[in-house]
């Protein structure tokens, strides 16, 4: 029995969308409430490939097995095992598609034979065309031939005219009315010959007017009829074409419109030219590319570079121009000049003085400086009541700090502590800059010092007041009067002694003497008159700067006048941005810094140089402008100390060859842009004129992954002094095998580097004479030459050493010992006393009571010059 049996058997009906379910369900709720509710159901599809295909299984929609009642399209569904409703939407899109496909193919055809007609139709006109053309050379043929044979005619009548003469007139007259009366045979077209024809024929032109042209499609090769009047000009030589065709415009050749466009062409040149020229005053700084130059003067960059070539210069649109040449380029293009230097860009950058009344007092600012291992941070820490020195590695003070301290009764100062170390001459120097009072700070136990006598120097240039601090007096071998002794020889002489230095006696570990201290400073700055006006856009100069992780660059700066707000644009050397934040030393984010009030700023592009300017701008363009600018001149000035050296490829073989200088490259990243600065000041002047320390680069901020791969490039070490580098870092150097070292002290620094460049240097050659022989005889030895018996008279002989011969106190000659015999047997050495046998190399004029002297040659190691 079939499934569809089995189905009618249950009396179970196939389920459909539109038939309702085959049962209801009831539904009980609270308090006795039901509710009948409809179910429906939808039996799983299930193919069976024996039973449910077709008419294969025979189970076809009108086959035995569908149901009486059913139709044939659901017997079709059910067999599918769809509904109706899927089965008929299924029918309508397969008929659908059959439709847009037979409309495509029909589609298809029609351009098809739309393409074949096309075809036919422009291959029957081509044969028409070929075929006119063959008709057209023959009557064309026929035309010549006949007014060659009229041109013959003519020539032979005339010929036979000239031979009779007058005599043969009467007779001619006579029979002329004869001859007049004899029929004559009528002459076609062909045999009456054109006068224009004849004298085309016979190389000449007939000026005739053409025939009215037709408003027709123009032939290939013709021009449109409305532009035969314009192009007149085209007619030319007499051709078969323009006789078969009645005079009608010939093809126009591509030569010609080659010259046509030629000519419109310099026609509009020479419209360009005759318009009149503007001329502009165009602004030439010191230097400018031609590209910019060309801008400037609204020309193109080919016009000034054609110029140039005609000039005899090969430039190309970013080359740079000098001012002199730019100057003539703009006269001879018609323009006016006016000279400027780019510095001008700078101009307004700094303001001048404010007036008096808009001034108030300001704290004073004050650099703590001295030598090395004096005492300078601990002063600092017991004025601040802080432990700085305590983070220091050494003790020693690696780069400036800057604080402001207040005193009980509410004044205010602020401390620049600067380095002692030699190395720290720079950062010294900026730091009595900018300050208002130097500190001297002086230790009682070790009086004035190589650093002491340097920062004297500096306060007396920047002209800056001193107070001479002796500090560590606690101790029992302090001596405060060798000091203030000592002092009189660098021009320093205290109020003590009917000067006008201030001298305080100070022990910072104890904290004595501190009040006294402040007092003076608070005097000094008092006699100064310290004022600044607060109401205006902040100046001031940059302590520190450094590249922090997490907030990128980070420069420390000093507020001389006016006052920084967050959100004021920011120059700083080559750098520039807008402030994000301001950090004073306590870590406090404040709101803005006034005058003498030193802060952290964050928000540059880069760290700017320690000792640069900053001052705020009104806008972003002017910033940028400034910035490039500087940046453009710090280029420059890097370019060009290596100038003297050579650039050309023949300098730089002839400097290899005569191998002049060795270099050390390194690569230094250091916790602030100052130690950097130090460090490279410091193992640059290591060298000497044989070894040198190249410094790739040095900067601020931790070793990446770019640090290592230009360190690779130049094949250089990276010297990490406070810093570390990341894991990728890392990394990527132990893979392309470039070392990182790492230094907290700039002791090791100097000392590994000079240890490496005098390494580096070739060792010193010395001679040290070890003996004297003399030859009491020569003998000849075959197959060896000259040997020459001696007596070693002072010091010791050795194989191999070198020798020289004297003779009558003369050096004849100088060599090694090829051979040292003692009794028939090579030995290493002999003694005073002895006697020997000797052979020199390649030498064999010896005599008799020559005297030989023995030395060798020792390399001595060489040792780099101390800087201090």
């Amino acid at each position: 029995m079939s499934d569809a049996d089995d189905n009618n058997s249950s009396g179970r009906r196939p389920l459909s969308l539109k038939r309702p379910g085959s049962g209801t369900v009831q539904q009980s709720f609270a308090r006795g409430r039901s509710k009948a509710v409809v179910v429906e159901k939808k039996r799983k599809r299930v193919v069976t490939p024996g039973k449910d295909s077709g008419p294969a299984g025979g189970r076809g929609p009108g086959g035995a097995g569908a149901s009486k009642g059913e139709s044939a399209l659901a017997a079709k569904a059910r067999q599918l095992g769809l509904s109706e409703e899927e089965l008929v939407a299924r029918q309508r899109a397969i008929a659908r598609a059959r439709a847009e496909s037979a409309e495509r193919e029909a589609k298809k055809k029609q351009e098809e034979a739309e393409r074949a007609a096309r075809a036919d139709a422009e291959r029957q006109n081509l044969d028409e065309l070929k075929a006119r053309e063959a008709d057209q050379a023959k009557e064309a043929e026929r035309a010549a031939a006949a007014a060659a044979e009229a041109r013959r005619q003519a020539e032979a009548d005339a010929s036979r005219a000239a031979s009779d003469g007058p005599k043969k007139g009467d007779g001619e007259a006579r029979r002329k009315p004869a001859a007049d009366k004899r029929p004559q045979r009528p002459l076609d077209g062909a045999d009456l010959p054109d006068p224009a024809a004849t004298l085309d024929a016979m190389g000449g032109r007939v000026k005739r007017k053409g025939p009215p042209v037709s408003a027709g499609p123009a032939k290939p090769g013709q021009q449109q009829p409305a532009r035969a009047k314009a192009d007149s000009r085209r007619r030319g030589k007499l051709t078969i074409q323009n006789i078969l065709e009645g005079d009608e415009e010939r093809q126009r050749s591509l030569a010609s419109v080659r010259r046509a466009r030629e000519r419109e062409k310099q026609r509009r040149s020479d419209g360009a030219t005759a318009r009149e020229k503007i001329s502009r005053e165009v602004v030439i700084p010191e230097s400018i590319t031609v590209a910019d130059l060309a801008n400037r003067m609204a020309e193109r960059s080919m016009d000034v570079i054609k110029y140039l070539m005609k000039q005899g210069q090969m430039v190309r649109m970013d080359d740079v121009l000098e001012a002199d040449d730019a100057e003539l380029i703009v006269e001879d293009f018609g323009h006016t000049v006016k000279r400027v230097s780019e510095s001008d860009v700078e101009t307004g950058f700094i303001a001048s003085d404010d007036p008096e009344e808009t001034k108030v007092k300001r704290a004073p600012v004050v650099a703590i400086m001295g030598h090395v291992d004096h005492g300078k941070t601990s002063l600092l820490d017991a004025l601040r009541s802080t432990d700085i020195a305590s983070g220091e590695a050494g003790g020693i003070t690696q780069h400036i700090g800057a604080y402001q301290v207040q005193l009980k009764s509410g004044e205010k100062i602020t401390f620049l502590d600067t380095p002692g170390h030699a190395a720290f001459s720079a950062m010294r120097s900026r730091g009595a800059e900018a300050t208002d009072i130097v500190i001297l700070v002086v230790a009682a136990d070790d009086s004035v010092k190589p650093q002491t006598i340097e920062a004297i120097k500096f306060a007396k240039a920047a002209g800056t007041p001193i107070i001479v601090a002796v500090n560590k007096i606690d101790k029992h071998e302090a001596d405060p009067q060798k000091v203030i002794t000592d002092l009189l020889q660098h021009d320093i002489v205290v109020e003590a002694m009917s000067g006008e230095v201030q001298s305080v006696n100070v022990s910072a570990k104890k904290r004595m003497g501190l009040d006294d201290l402040t007092d003076a400073i608070l005097l000094q700055a008092e006699l100064q008159d310290l004022k600044a006006n607060p109401d205006r856009d902040a100046e001031g100069v940059v302590i520190e700067s450094k590249i922090d992780k997490g907030r990128g660059s980070v420069a420390t700066v000093l507020v001389r006048r006016g006052t920084l707000k967050r959100g004021d644009l920011v120059v700083a050397g080559g750098q520039w941005g807008r402030v994000r934040a301001l950090t004073n030393e306590r870590g406090q984010t404040v709101a803005e810094a006034g005058p003498s009030v030193p802060v952290e700023v964050l928000g540059l592009d880069g760290a700017p140089d320690p000792g640069e300017i900053f001052a705020v701008v009104e806008n972003e363009g002017r910033a940028r402008e400034i910035a490039m600018y500087r940046q453009r001149k710090t280029r420059t000035a890097s370019g060009g100390q290596n100038a003297g050296l050579g650039t050309s490829l023949e300098q730089m073989m002839a400097r290899l060859q005569e191998n002049q200088t060795k270099e050390m490259p390194l690569l230094i990243k250091a916790d602030v842009q100052g130690s950097a600065e130090a460090i490279k000041q410091s193992l640059e002047a290591l060298g000497n004129d044989e070894v040198q320390a190249k410094i790739v680069q040095a900067t601020a901020g931790g070793v990446n992954e770019g640090d290592v791969l230009l360190a690779k490039s130049s094949g250089a070490p990276i010297f990490a002094f406070n810093v570390r580098a990341n894991k990728q870092a890392r990394d990527l150097a132990e893979r392309e095998k470039v070392e990182i070292r790492y230094y907290s002290v700039i002791y090791d620094v100097i000392d590994d580097v000079r240890n490496t460049m005098e390494g580096m240097l070739a060792p010193e050659k010395r001679e040290n004479f070890i003996g004297y022989a003399d030859i009491l005889e020569v003998f000849n030895i075959t197959r060896f030459g000259k040997a020459a018996g001696c007596r070693v008279t002072e010091g010791v002989v050795k194989r191999g050493c070198g020798v020289r011969l004297l003779r009558n106190d003369t050096v004849v000659h100088e060599g090694h010992l090829s051979t040292l015999k003692r009794f028939k047997e090579e030995v290493k050495e002999v003694k005073a006393g002895t006697e020997c046998g000797m052979g020199f190399i390649e030498y064999q004029d010896i005599q008799k009571g020559d005297k030989i002297e023995c030395f060798e040659i020792i390399e001595v190691p060489r040792k780099l010059e101390s800087n201090g």
